[in-house]
């Protein structure tokens, strides 16, 4: 059986392969996890299982997403023309390209240790019930700090064959750092939210929502500390913690106003925060081999 050009086009945009920033913030996380594990770089076929695994789990993601979210999406301006949500791919179509993604995920873990293929059961349940969180709590967000940061725990079990303290330490940051930044995503559909009641923090938070997101962006960069302090990084992660403080406040000065667009921009540029760090890590033990 064969699919016209067109209906590929439509599985690709199911798994927002044209909007790569969630693949971004799932990898910088787990690429900070792999180079401290390894202490520089780290075994070529754990980085390639891993990277493969973030486009491929963080695609399934984005279908469950939808549907899940299949009854809603068409009642907000910004996802109404989501293929599931506009008819273009059927339910059924989305639960198999779902399985099938997260088959050949589990292939690939079965490349890894045992510790490493246990704990892959963890990550897909978290990634497959993430989704219908916002219907039952007000801290989905939350949820996906962990449904994210289990590739850290993942990415330490396959690279180090143990979980260290360094690793929670940089799941904690996940999470805070989720919690941050898909607030800020949240701040652009809030009001399309409440008419469909669909929870959040970006709801929960209120007008307090700017305040509580310093205080989460201030409690990342002492779990960030934290991180460096146990791990014995230098200069350059300390200089990059620098820079991604930065990136904190100019994020804050883009959500001041809490305009939908300059909120999405916010969410965006945590991209750039997610390299930062990551620069300052690769640099670290750069320097350290040479």
């Amino acid at each position: 059986m064969t699919f016209p050009r067109q209906q590929w086009i439509q599985y690709a945009r199911l798994m927002r392969l044209h909007r790569p920033i969630g693949i971004l913030l799932l990898l910088w996380p787990t690429l900070w996890a792999l180079w401290i594990a390894a202490e520089g770089w780290p075994d070529p076929l754990v980085l390639f299982v891993f990277v493969a695994g973030v486009v491929l789990m963080r695609s399934a993601g984005c279908v469950i997403n939808d549907y899940a979210d299949r009854h809603f999406d068409p009642h907000v301006a910004r996802t109404r023309d989501r293929p599931l949500a506009a008819g273009r791919v059927s339910e059924r179509e989305a639960l198999i390209l779902f399985a099938v993604l997260c088959g050949v995920s589990f292939l690939l873990v079965l490349l890894m240790n045992w510790l490493t293929i246990a704990l892959s059961l963890v990550g897909v349940l978290l990634a497959a019930s993430y989704p219908f969180m916002k219907r039952y709590t007000q801290l989905p967000q939350v949820y996906l700090g962990a449904a994210f940061g289990w590739a850290i725990i993942m990415a330490f079990a396959a690279q180090a064959g143990e979980l260290t303290r360094v690793a929670w330490l940089l799941f904690i940051a996940n999470v805070l750092w989720a919690t941050v930044y898909d607030t800020q995503y949240g701040m652009v559909d809030r009001e399309d939210d409440l008419k469909i009641g669909v929870k959040s923090t970006a709801i929960l938070f209120g007008t307090a929502d700017r305040l509580i997101i310093g205080i989460l962006q201030v409690m990342l960069l002492l779990a960030l500390l934290l991180v460096g302090h146990n791990a014995e990084l230098g200069l350059y992660y300390h200089f990059s913690l620098l820079v991604a403080a930065a990136l904190m406040v100019y994020q804050q000065y883009l959500i001041r106003e809490r305009e939908p667009a300059q909120c999405f921009q916010a969410f965006l540029n945590n991209n750039w925060f997610g390299a930062a760090l990551f620069a300052g890590i690769f640099l670290d033990y750069l320097a350290r081999a040479g």
